[in-house]
């Protein structure tokens, strides 16, 4: 069977890395970024090649992946001028790998299959480190088909590929996991801040830790940059918070509390506020240690 050109629509923190990823697995690769320069430099040095326009990317291509920063972006890429619909032809499959609202992917599915354009809506989890390995987990919304189609790509992309039902499902289940995600580092630095005020050995609470019941993949990610109060950017504060207010806004939909996530979306807006929102989301430590300066 022959292999299907990708096109590769958002070269940031996350996509620049997995399109080096198919790249490296030898697809016939088309990239496109907002600006261009990137792209050009990506282009030349993975031996893809850089498109003018999303239009012009979708006529070269059989699969578009995109992976960008919310559903405005992702609907004008698709659907605005010189938008993926613009070159697109009849049969094309576009998986959006950003978090965006599930409501705005089922619109937008609806919208590309008026075309004959089949979506898929699969947010990844495991930050860059593993969309430089190509480990990440991908929560897969849409028909069976269209998931067995994309199953080749995903196998480069990550290690594990959960199919989480209909259109928008993928979305759902990223929006709740992301929530999970930053409601546990913001009770893992709240407990650091006390273990300092209580002269804790930090080295010997990290090693409890590791392995224990207080483990968890946030704190190995996240407890060393609280320690250090530095936060190289695996994902970006402020990206956290666009996401944790989505799934506030699916929780009020579904008229389901969630305080905790609430209460983290507060944190990271004041770590915000004081210039934290393009490091990592680690850094709402700050605003806890803001807090527990000010108490005193």
């Amino acid at each position: 069977m022959e292999r299907e050109r990708i096109g590769f629509i958002g070269l940031g923190i996350m996509g620049s890395r997995m399109a080096a990823n198919l790249a490296a697995a030898d697809y016939e690769l088309t990239v496109w970024n907002r600006t261009a320069a990137k792209a050009e430099a990506f282009a030349a040095e993975h031996g893809a090649r850089a498109a003018a326009t999303p239009a012009e990317l979708a006529a070269a291509s059989d699969v578009v992946i995109k992976i960008v920063v919310n559903g405005e972006q992702v609907e004008q890429l698709l659907v605005g001028e010189d938008g993926v619909i613009a070159g697109a032809r009849e049969g094309m499959l576009c998986i959006d790998m950003s978090t965006i609202s599930p409501a705005t992917a089922r619109s937008l599915g609806e919208r590309l299959g008026q075309h004959g354009i089949a979506f898929i809506d699969a947010p990844v989890t495991g930050s860059s480190p593993g969309a430089e390995a190509g480990t990440l987990t991908i929560m897969a919304g849409g028909s069976k088909a269209d998931v067995e189609r994309a199953a080749p790509i995903f196998e480069v992309l990550g290690a594990k590929t959960v199919h989480c039902g209909a259109l928008g499902q993928g979305q759902t289940i990223k929006l709740i996991t992301n929530a999970i995600a930053a409601s546990n580092a913001a009770v893992l630095a709240q407990a650091l801040i006390l273990a300092r005020g209580a002269g804790v050995d930090l080295g010997a609470l990290s090693e409890v830790i590791d392995g224990g019941a207080a483990d968890s993949r946030i704190a190995q990610l996240k407890l060393q940059p609280m320690i250090e109060r530095r936060y190289d950017t695996l994902f970006r504060l402020d990206h956290m918070i666009k996401d944790v207010d989505l799934a506030l806004d699916l929780a009020a939909e579904e008229a389901v509390p969630f305080d905790y996530a609430a209460q983290t979306r507060e944190l990271m807006a004041e770590a915000s506020a004081e210039g934290f929102g393009e490091v990592d989301f680690a850094a709402l430590y700050e605003a806890l240690q803001a807090r527990a300066d000010a108490a005193q």
